[in-house]
């Protein structure tokens, strides 16, 4: 990634408010898959007049000038990041919902040979496995 959420947001043409600034700083410090919810939480601790309103309407903003990423993992919660984050798969862990990225050259390389296979030029993928650890 070489430049900041802020800084796409603003070559994209977005007005950057102070409040939106905020959001975007929040998300681009988060090492994990914020919900709207969290990113309010943490956005507020720095601005407290950010409401959960202007956080739903910057990530959907966010979203659709391709800044951020929308993931779903079945939980009923919608979760963001970077779009332009280094390409990495998650593994969800059904009993905490924690999320696990993790990058395997194996799967990268097998999921390449089916494209070809079936004769396509793989363009992009997400994948995402859901289990339960194993008990030892």
């Amino acid at each position: 990634m070489s430049d900041t959420i802020i800084s796409r947001c603003e070559a994209k043409g977005l007005r950057m408010t102070d409040q939106r600034r905020t959001i975007a700083s929040v998300l681009e410090t988060s090492d994990d898959h914020p919900d709207v919810e969290e990113l309010y939480a943490r956005a507020s601790a720095i601005d407290p007049r950010i409401s959960i309103a202007t956080v739903y309407r910057t990530v959907k903003l966010f979203e659709e000038a391709g800044i951020l990423d929308k993931l779903e993992f079945g939980d009923g919660r919608a979760r963001y990041e970077d779009a332009e984050r280094d390409h990495h798969d998650h593994l969800i862990d059904m009993q905490s919902g924690e999320v696990i990225e993790f990058v395997d050259p194996e799967i990268e390389a097998l999921q390449e040979k089916i494209a070809e296979k079936l004769g396509y030029r793989l363009k992009g993928h997400r994948l995402e496995l859901y289990g339960v650890p194993i008990k030892k």
